[in-house]
């Protein structure tokens, strides 16, 4: 039996209860479908199944993390690393059904580790055009004595076609000013003073450093081994969807991409094979029904990682309270 837990540990987790309520709540698809059908619907079944009832051309952004080229079990799950062309066949077999369910004006991205990165570039390539490759830094793992530690993940960032959504105002990085420079009037330049210091707006490139890999305190961790941030879903959703889209994420795991999906406006269609993990992106959509927030993403802003952030509220007398700090 484990100990127990911590009065901080905010991680999500099931009981029997809830596990029998939320398997109710799940769709399993036994042929083609109109969108309305599956739309704000959790499918548990294996994705290269569901992806063929899916109806062509009726998804704006697909956000893929299928599992790594890596020997390892996801719950009732298990995947067997393959040589590195057996791998790019893998990705294709559900690459090419994402291609027809994605809107011409769609975008996909795919989530590698350093292994894999080369043949999703091959296997993406063939099917779309190539934007970018965004590497982000995971800051927790081991350290290596004979070798570099690893603590970086690839996402390929595709298209359909040339004309496709990019909103850069809205993934906009929030930086603080380090060394302030001021023109010859005094004035700052490209920064701004507040109660919460010196901040630049910079334009998101691709090397992301401010993300922080959801832990035991966190309300968004589960027991997932390889969930993403909902930060890190926040930045792709915000750039390549617009409020109302259809989100899909085709190896759902814990939610996150549906749920932030969810908290930012978007519609979604999330699919995983695993009943438990179904359960638990069930229980946190339910919980994002009244906790909109994302760590790391205030006021409209995103903001680097282990600073402070401006928190405004307003009483219920419509007076507005002294600015409180809160870390990010």
């Amino acid at each position: 039996m484990g100990g127990k837990r911590s009065p901080r540990n905010r991680t999500v987790t099931l009981s029997d209860e809830e596990r029998r309520l939320y398997r109710e709540r799940l769709a399993r698809l036994t042929g083609p479908v109109e969108l309305a059908a599956v739309v704000n619907r959790t499918l548990c079944q294996d994705a290269l199944e569901a992806l063929d009832y899916l109806p062509s051309q009726s998804v704006d952004l697909v956000f893929a993390d299928p599992p790594y080229n890596l020997s390892r079990s996801f719950g009732d799950s298990k995947f067997t690393g393959l040589s590195l062309d057996e791998y790019e066949e893998w990705l294709e077999t559900w690459l090419v059904k994402v291609a027809r369910i994605l809107k011409p004006t769609g975008s996909l991205y795919v989530c590698s580790d350093w292994r894999s990165s080369a043949a999703v570039h091959r296997a993406t390539e063939r099917l779309f055009i190539v934007r970018n490759r965004i590497t982000w830094e995971r800051e927790k793992g081991r350290g290596a004595r004979r070798n570099w530690k690893n603590c970086a993940e690839d996402i390929w960032f595709c298209t359909v076609s040339d004309e496709y959504t990019f909103n850069v105002e809205a993934v906009k990085l929030k930086r603080r000013v380090l060394a302030p420079y001021v023109g010859d009037d005094g004035r700052p330049r490209d920064w701004s003073e507040g109660v919460d210091g010196r901040f630049r707006l910079t334009y998101p490139s691709n090397v992301w450093t401010d993300l922080t890999v959801p832990f035991w305190s966190m309300p968004e961790n589960t027991v997932h081994p390889t969930q993403k941030p909902e930060k890190l879903l926040a930045k792709v959703i915000l750039a390549s969807s617009n409020v109302g889209d259809v989100v899909l994420d085709p190896f759902l795991g814990s939610g996150t991409t549906s749920v932030v999906a969810k908290k930012l406006g978007r519609r979604y269609i999330g699919i995983e094979v695993d009943e438990f993990y179904c359960c638990i992106a069930e229980k946190r959509l339910e919980m994002a029904e009244s906790d909109r927030g994302i760590q790391g993403y205030v006021g409209g802003v995103f903001w680097e990682r282990n600073t402070f952030a401006v928190q405004r509220k307003v009483a219920s007398t419509g007076r507005r309270r002294q600015p409180t700090l809160f870390q990010v």
